[in-house]
């Protein structure tokens, strides 16, 4: 698609958005003059798409009243990507829709698509193989997900109710943060202004949301992905592991990343290297420990085993299990 063509199209896009949008704001988005704008305006004109000029201090352009623009208008390259990624963000968790919602929405755009340009995507989708069969995940009730990034955006409070991991249900009230996608569920956290402590919520054992009166501020610098990881990490498991390893924070994340371990690391001296390896102290709880002797082996670090025993034992057999097969080869 050239460039001139890109734009118009561009200029469709934002006045579709709604509202009166000024000649110098749309100049500055295209990234051309005044006068350029104004000639985009009349090929969008001279393709009988209702383009008004608003006069006055806040004047600009904006669409006709009652105005549908059609369907899709995509480049090869956003009508690629638009499939891709419904295909890709349902087989891994990222798009919040059942699997029907998702194969009709893709049907939809096919069907609408230029031929040239649809039969170009057949292909593309018929050349395609995953390494991993379709995985399936706990998808979010639509209108649950809208209603809780609704709240985030605006900074309202609500009323959820919430069925456990044990099918336990209850009505909590919740000052919402943010939304994360992690692991293909979905994650709300926020603080319960109730006990006043930060909580996390999966998405798909929400049934209902009600927006209450009233507003609150989130907390400066809160980061809620690295909440919904953090708590992870700290979540009660039936193993507490404790240990000591030397190395650098990013040596120990390459293979504890922050959703299963936390890693202390002390403050450092004066002239010292923050970057040096040094001891540092690393937490997780886990409800098996069996996989963790090949970790820590992979780490190539030194390291110290403070709790529990358990894991001691597990590690011994792991070097024993090493040995004798090295022997034997």
């Amino acid at each position: 698609m050239s460039r001139p063509t890109s734009r118009v199209l561009t200029l469709l896009e934002l006045l579709q958005s709604g509202g009166t949008r000024t000649l110098a704001e749309l100049a500055d988005r295209l990234d051309v003059d005044p006068r350029t704008v104004r000639r985009y305006v009349d090929h969008l004109i001279d393709l009988e798409v209702p383009v008004e000029a608003v006069r006055g201090r806040y004047g600009g352009y904006r669409l006709g009243p009652g105005y549908r623009l059609p369907p899709l208008m995509l480049s090869d390259e956003e009508a690629l990507a638009v499939l891709l990624g419904l295909i890709a963000g349902r087989r891994t968790g990222l798009t919040a829709t059942t699997a029907t919602a998702g194969e009709t929405a893709a049907a939809k755009i096919r069907r609408v698509l230029p031929e040239r340009l649809a039969r170009r995507l057949d292909t593309v989708l018929d050349s395609l193989s995953f390494t991993e069969p379709p995985g399936e995940f706990a998808t979010p009730d639509a209108g649950v997900l809208l209603a809780v990034a609704d709240a985030v955006r605006h900074r309202r409070p609500v009323s959820i109710r919430y069925a456990d991991r044990e099918g336990r249900r209850s009505e909590r009230m919740l000052h919402p943060f943010g939304v994360v996608a992690h692991s293909g569920r979905w994650y709300v956290t926020g603080t319960d202004p109730g006990i006043g402590e930060e909580r996390t919520f999966r998405l798909d054992r929400i049934t209902d949301v009600r927006t209450l009166a009233g507003s609150f501020e989130a907390p400066s610098g809160h980061d809620p992905a690295q909440r919904v990881l953090s708590g992870f990490a700290t979540a009660a498991y039936r193993h507490e592991v404790t240990l000591r390893i030397h190395g650098t924070v990013e040596q120990i994340r390459a293979r504890l990343p922050a959703g299963i371990a936390s890693v202390e690391e002390p403050e450092s001296a004066a002239g010292e290297d923050p970057a040096a390896e040094r001891w540092l102290h690393v937490d997780m709880r886990v409800e098996r420990l069996d996989w963790l002797p090949g970790v820590l082996a992979s780490l190539d670090r030194p390291f110290v085993i403070e709790r529990p025993d358990e894991l001691r034992d597990l590690v011994r057999a792991f070097a024993d299990r090493l040995a004798t097969r090295a022997r034997q080869s």
